[in-house]
């Protein structure tokens, strides 16, 4: 399985390191032809500003867009949640130690995106729609490996 991530900016080599964890391949993703023959991608978590104008800048942006409507499971994490989601307004069994770095809220989700993780006050901080996965939290910068399996399972179910 090779998994690429994004690697303009941000929490990069860490899910990197995760991901090599249980054997997968992980590869560093920052021009356009490094996307082929990917399984799945990984935006992290950093700045959504500079990760957006640099994907802009090496012509990312819509070769990501593409992957996606084509069913490439990609998985954001903070950031990378951000420039997943469509619009952006002005459950775990066992919790999950979730890592906040000023992290993005999801407010709204729309027909066909699943809940995943919510804090105790009920405010969404996961959500998967079809192949795309999204958390407001940095699970690579935990030992759990939950999130970072949930979706190799993804990439795994569209193979």
């Amino acid at each position: 399985m090779r998994i690429g991530v994004l690697a303009s900016q941000g929490a990069f080599v860490e899910h990197i390191a995760i991901l090599q964890q249980p054997g997968v391949e992980a590869l560093p993703v920052r021009l356009p032809q490094e996307l082929d023959g990917l399984d799945g991608l990984i935006i992290p978590g950093g700045e959504s500003t500079p990760i957006s104008k640099l994907m802009l800048d090496y012509n990312l942006t819509n070769e990501i867009s593409n992957l996606a409507k084509n069913g490439l499971p990609i998985f954001g994490t903070c950031a990378g949640m951000i420039l997943l989601a469509t619009e952006t307004p002005g459950s775990e069994v066992k919790p999950f130690p979730a890592v906040f770095i000023r992290a993005p809220i999801i407010e709204q989700v729309n027909s066909g995106v699943e809940i995943l993780a919510k804090l105790a006050d009920g405010t969404i901080v996961a959500a998967r729609q079809g192949k795309l996965l999204a958390s407001a939290f940095h699970p690579e910068l935990t030992d759990d490996l939950r999130f970072h399996r949930y979706f190799l399972d993804i990439v795994a179910d569209t193979n």
